[in-house]
């Protein structure tokens, strides 16, 4: 028999740095679920990945006290930063860019995450991508409008 669902948490957490303290400590302990262990494993599954990256997880925690987690793609607007080398998006994005990406890094991105958007296919992701860029004040190289 399955075990019995009591609750979801989500939480983005930064790659290699969880720990006990807030948010993470609470939003686990609240649940009766060992924070330490979660710690640990997430620590472990994102070793390869940039440091500090934020990652979303969502635990699922069971009636017995048990867990699983499971790892998202890190947010594209973190990925579209990044590429632009900026570090926040324009307060006025429509009048102020801040930045520009080129289509090449735009479909790097897409394909990144791919996994979690809902595109049909990567030419949509590509512009799901762009129209997120564009309200952070970022302009997309290559691309109409």
């Amino acid at each position: 028999m399955a075990k019995k669902v009591v609750g979801y948490i989500k939480l983005q957490v930064p790659a290699g740095k969880a720990n006990p303290s807030p948010p993470i400590g609470p939003a686990l302990g609240q649940r009766g679920l060992n924070i330490m262990e979660f710690c640990k494993s997430f620590n472990a599954q994102t070793q390869g990945l940039e440091p500090g990256l934020p990652i979303p997880v969502v635990i699922t925690a069971f009636a017995d006290k048990s867990f699983t987690f499971v790892m998202k793609t890190p947010p594209a607007t973190v990925l579209i930063k990044k590429a632009a080398k900026v570090e926040k998006g324009s307060s006025k994005p429509h009048t102020d860019k801040v930045g520009k990406i080129s289509r090449a890094q735009a479909e790097e991105i897409a394909k990144t995450k791919m996994p979690d958007l809902t595109a049909a296919g990567l030419d949509a992701a590509v512009r799901t991508i762009a129209g997120s860029a564009r309200s952070m004040g970022i302009t997309v190289e290559g691309q109409e409008r």
